[in-house]
Formats: structure tokens, sequence, C-alpha cells
């Protein structure tokens, strides 16, 4: 079932007490980034205000007890876009979201294939869609969908990253 618009808000504003989310790409083409994105790009400085709806949904997730999750696979040398976005994950990580880091580079990739996912509460997957150039091109509900699967690779990205702050700083 695809999931747009309010229909995708409701789905994940409605979880319980875990969202994680599995990110694969090197770059996300998402809507809205571009000017952020290109400003990145010629200051090298990222300025997200207080008031960015995602920081406030984070702080208003973590107020009521949830927990939000993520892994992102990722190679070495980083692309310009996850330049970017890790710039952004210190403010998601102050707002309250745990970010964690797998780098493949130099290693096995247990996770080969596997597509960007969210996972809520370990009880519903929604499977994220992006072209090849990162382009988001839609979201699905898995409605019978292999629970004990995505929650293997759930613990396969968890337990081979290392959160954020230790990542940047070796």
């Amino acid at each position: 079932m695809r999931l747009d618009g309010e229909q995708w808000r409701h789905a994940f504003d409605s979880y319980e007490r875990e969202a994680f989310r599995l990110e694969t790409l090197p770059l996300y083409a998402m809507h809205g980034e571009e000017e952020e994105f290109r400003s990145f790009m010629a200051t090298g400085h990222l300025d997200l205000p207080e008031d960015d709806p995602w920081l406030i949904r984070v702080r208003e997730f973590r107020a009521s007890g949830r927990s939000l999750r993520r892994v992102h696979l990722v190679t070495q040398p980083l692309s310009d876009y996850l330049r970017y976005e890790f710039a952004a994950y210190a403010y998601n990580i102050e707002a309250g979201e745990e970010i964690r880091i797998f780098d493949v580079t130099n290693g096995h990739n247990p996770l080969a294939g596997v597509q960007d996912f969210w996972m809520f509460d370990d009880a519903r997957v929604v499977l994220m869609h992006y072209r090849s150039d990162g382009t988001h091109t839609g979201r699905e509900l898995l409605e019978s969908a292999d629970l004990d699967q995505y929650r293997h690779w759930k613990e396969i990205a968890l337990s081979h990253s290392v959160p954020f702050a230790e990542y940047v700083t070796a």
C-alpha cells in the first residue's frame, strides 16, 4: 500500500515505542533541501533553525517517550550529500534522534542489496523507494512483511554500526 501525504504522516506518527530507519544510499535528492544543500556546498556550514519541522517532530516524539533510531551505511570517501547530511545529523542528535554509522568501505557489507526502510515498533515496515540518482519516488507499507527478516537486518545494522559522534571523531 502506497503512503503519501497525510497517510504517511499518520502511519509515522502513530508508532508507540520506536521508529527505526535504515539508510543505504550516498545521495538523497529530497524536495525542499535544494537551497540548503547549495548553501552548504558554498559555505561548508549548515545552520538549521530551532523551528525546523523535523527537529520539532523529533523533540515531540522524545518528549512522549518514543525513540527514533537511524543507521546509515556509508563508504569512503563521503559524497557531498553525505557531508551535508552529517552536518544535519548534529542537529537531529541534539533534538533526540539516535544516529549510528555503519562504514562498509573496507569490509563485507552484510546488508548489500537491502532497500531503505522504516520499521515501527518492530511490527510495521515501510519501504522507501528511490531512483538511482536519489530522487524519492514513494513509500510502501508492506502488508505482509517478513518481520523476522527486517528485525534481523535491523540488528545487523545496529550491531555493526557506531554512534555518529564516535564515527566522526575516529
